[in-house]
């Protein structure tokens, strides 16, 4: 029996440590959002499409982070209705602190909002890997999580500012622009994985471990780059 596994194992990490490459690409630091237009001259519906963009390329292509998180909840369970219950109850929570942040009801500071996302992420990933099977109690987790990724938008908006004229607007687009963006991730995750691997026997050593591995790895270089470098 020890003879049948080793290779298995063997085989395992060997994926994972083939995709430590992409480490150095995710790694890397990305361009901040820009916003060269003059808002005042903009009327509500081109206000509208300008943060719904904002808040897509928020997620795609600017927020590694965001990515990781979302591909981690997928992959443990890739079939897409237990995913999408998750991101629901993430944009239900992320919506909720992203607009008392942006109101001004609560001020959370970058300096411990960013490690604690990094640490989100690490925390799915070494799940997806001690675990077998989705636990209903990750809903909650994920709700829990969105709050502080929320908080992690709001700074953000606080740099872009939001229009006077259609605030509430703005601040509505942006979110459905971030919803789109997960969305995207999760489908394309689907297409490229889900639909096809997801019912192999070999998923959990072959996928779940290898992809979890590297998504905890660049995670727990982010907590610490964001503690002691930011």
């Amino acid at each position: 029996m020890k003879q049948t596994q080793a290779p298995r194992k063997t085989s395992t990490w060997r994926r994972a440590l083939a995709l430590l490459p992409l480490l150095a690409l995710l790694a890397l630091p990305v361009a901040g959002h820009v916003l060269n237009t003059d808002l005042s001259k903009l009327s509500r519906t081109e206000i509208f499409w300008t943060y719904l963009q904002l808040g897509f390329t928020h997620i795609i292509p600017l927020g590694f982070d965001h990515i990781l998180f979302i591909v981690s909840l997928y992959i443990l369970e890739p079939r897409l209705k237990p995913v999408l219950w998750q991101a629901t109850a993430f944009t239900v929570a992320h919506s909720i602190t992203l607009g008392l942040a942006m109101y001004g009801l609560i001020s959370p500071p970058s300096h411990i909002i960013e490690p604690i996302i990094a640490l989100s992420i690490l925390f799915v990933a070494i799940e997806n890997i001690i675990t077998d099977r989705l636990n209903p109690w990750r809903v909650a987790i994920v709700f829990g999580f969105g709050l502080v990724h929320g908080m992690g938008f709001a700074s953000v908006l606080t740099g872009l500012g939001l229009p006077p004229k259609d605030y509430f607007g703005s601040l509505i687009s942006f979110n459905v622009g971030v919803e789109l963006g997960q969305v995207a991730v999760i489908l394309l995750a689907w297409a490229l994985v889900g639909r096809w691997a997801s019912r192999k026997i070999w998923y959990k050593q072959r996928v779940v471990v290898p992809v979890s591995v590297v998504i905890g790895l660049v995670a727990a270089y982010w907590t610490v780059e964001r503690v002691f470098f930011t």
